[in-house]
């Protein structure tokens, strides 16, 4: 099972009220099946909600907030531990240094620049670990038509798009995440 299972979403609820709905699934369901949440530490939003509805069932949320945004009165105090660092880059490493897994759930450029950091970063080699995107009313459809449009234009090899899971179920994002076996992740390493 993986364990640490790292949330990108939006410091934002976005206009939908099946964000909402969403991330509140979500958290239920980490905490239920003893998984602990490793999120970016906010109090607002998606962000917020999820590390709530952990909580509200009984589970683990590990926070990892710069300083800045701390400053900006954004941080959650409530949660199991948050960590306070220097900047957005040392968050990110330490996010995926914590993390069995990610999964991006709707948010703005902030989610969009971590999900593809660390998706790019499994096809370098830095890691094995599943990526998903929680595709919550469609919100990623337009996204997904554009990375066809690179397999099919000969920048993203369809071996690496399919290690993307992508549902818009939660349970099943969970169970493909604990059966995700990496293949076909070592085109940069000279052999």
């Amino acid at each position: 099972m993986k364990k640490n299972i790292c949330v990108f979403c939006g410091a934002s609820e976005g206009t939908s009220p099946e964000y909402r709905l969403a991330a509140e699934q979500l958290g239920k369901t980490i905490a239920n099946q003893n998984r602990r949440l490793i999120y970016g530490g906010g109090n607002k939003g998606l962000m917020g909600i999820i590390a709530n509805a952990v909580l509200a069932n009984g589970g683990e949320v590990i926070g990892v907030i710069p300083e800045r945004l701390v400053q900006a009165e954004t941080a959650h105090h409530g949660i199991t531990r948050l960590e306070v660092v220097e900047n957005m880059h040392q968050r990110k490493a330490r996010l995926s240094e914590l993390a069995d897994g990610f999964i991006a759930m709707p948010g703005g450029t902030g989610t969009l620049e971590e999900v593809f950091e660390v998706w790019t970063g499994m096809q370098i080699g830095y890691h094995e670990k599943p990526v998903a995107l929680f595709n919550v009313s469609g919100f990623w459809q337009s996204l997904l038509n554009f990375l066809e449009h690179s397999v099919n234009e000969g920048f993203i090899r369809e071996s690496f798009y399919q290690t993307l899971i992508v549902s818009d179920n939660n349970e099943l994002i969970l169970k493909r995440m604990d059966e995700f076996v990496p293949k076909d992740l070592q085109r940069w390493v000279k052999k």
